[in-house]
């Protein structure tokens, strides 16, 4: 119980990035990730049991060849003249490391029906916790000196910004989603809590990511339940009838009355879907859009340059303002996974991304655990135009689908359950 609570706590306090201490190389949730880190270690070795072989194979060979990949990278950044910051490519190096250890150590210790569910259930419980912190800071119930909980307008509670708390939003949505389809009685009363919480907390960071993620999640989901609904036992022999009077009662005649509709204000969605991001789709968004254009360009240049094998670790895309520190140029990042990957791995590690989060959804697909399979779209979405790769509870949803998605109790408990 201590290891999962440490667990948790480590993963939900990946979001204080304002509470780091400035003379302290770790914050405070990846310092319980590493206290983690060695009580799993040890409980490796004194039990010698892998708990999920299959979940772990996949973690091995994809973690094996992505440092092959990245190491052949870096060795040719030092080789050619290009920008790089030895700061950034340590703490990037460490960042990997982390995450690396962390989901190999997920895959092989935590038991899918035990360990591993106490810990979504802390994780649930200390999310909701936090969530009630940083509003209270957000609206002035609470003060701390260091935390600014806005961005302007946009709520990023101890988060360093926005989009951060985002994209942990983007993650712990469909989670609770999935801990209160799986939970009984009081318990699905506290996912669904936590569900909605987490979801009016994402709206409150303004980010167009989120909104997307979820806009395009919703219906992936509603389909994923139907066809559970539709295909499960007690409905299989009258499939055919509900199919049949799906189109025929409801979908043809209200695509018919809904046409002229339609036609009408097909002018006004770009206006409507606009208005539901930041400033209304006005200046912000569209200088926000210029900028990742921009960024992407040289990002797929850059890797198109190193032969498309990457440059390793770090960033290494110039300022296209041309803003410099101390007269040297600081590198960026192009804010999208693929292509910054592509920078770093180039086309082979892109392919091992894509192989493995392919592969995880279609793991959960066939698994019918729909939520984590809509979690998984999720942050395909959102790591369109963020890079995600660094951030533990991005992998650890990565991990849990594949825990879970191979994991041949979870298919018939999901087959009986529907």
């Amino acid at each position: 119980m201590i290891g999962s609570a440490l667990l948790a706590l480590g993963l939900v306090l990946g979001t204080a990035s304002q509470l780091r201490l400035p003379s302290f190389p770790l914050g405070i949730g990846e310092a319980c990730l590493v206290l983690w880190l060695g009580l799993a270690s040890l409980h490796l070795l004194v039990s010698s049991r892998i708990y999920n072989p299959q979940a772990l194979l996949w973690l091995v060979a994809f973690w094996g060849c992505f440092v092959l990949i990245q190491s052949f990278g870096g060795f040719l950044a030092l080789l050619r003249p290009e920008i790089v910051d030895p700061d950034l490519v340590v703490h990037d190096i460490f960042a990997y490391l982390l995450v690396a250890a962390l989901t190999c150590l997920v895959a092989a210790t935590l038991r899918p029906e035990d360990t591993l569910r106490q810990s979504l259930w802390f994780l649930i419980g200390f999310w909701i916790v936090a969530m009630a912190v940083q509003l209270a800071l957000g609206w002035g119930y609470l003060s701390i000196s260091s935390v600014d909980p806005w961005y302007w307008d946009r709520f990023r509670g101890w988060s360093e910004n926005p989009n951060q708390l985002a994209i942990y939003c983007a993650v712990l949505t469909p989670l609770s989603l999935h801990m209160a389809l799986t939970a009984k009685r009081f318990g699905r009363i506290v996912a669904v809590f936590s569900c909605i919480l987490t979801f009016v907390v994402g709206r409150l960071t303004k980010s167009d990511t989120f909104l997307i993620s979820m806009s395009l999640s919703i219906p992936l989901l509603i389909a994923l339940r139907l066809r559970s609904w539709l295909t499960s036992p007690e409905h299989r022999w009258s499939l055919r009838f509900a199919a049949a009077a799906i189109v025929v009662v409801a979908i043809i005649p209200l695509s018919l009355s809904l046409l002229p509709y339609g036609v009408a204000t097909a002018n006004d969605v770009e206006g409507l879907a606009a208005g539901m991001m930041k400033d209304r789709g006005g200046e912000a968004t569209k200088a926000t859009a210029n900028l990742r254009l921009s960024l992407w360009q040289d990002a797929l240049h850059s890797g198109l340059e190193s032969g498309s094998v990457g440059l390793g670790p770090g960033p290494h895309l110039e300022k296209p303002t041309g803003i410099t520190d101390k007269g040297v140029a600081l590198p960026v990042e192009a804010h999208s996974t693929l292509l910054d990957v592509f920078t770093q791995g180039g086309l082979p590690l892109v392919i091992a991304i894509v192989s493995l989060i392919v592969g995880t959804f279609a793991l959960l697909l066939r698994a019918r655990l729909d939520a984590l399979a809509v979690l998984i779209f999720a942050l395909a979405v959102f790591s369109i135009s963020h890079f995600i790769l660094r951030h533990p509870t991005v992998w650890f949803a990565v991990t849990l689908g594949l825990i879970l998605g191979s994991d041949r109790r979870s298919l018939a408990h999901a087959r009986v359950g529907s």
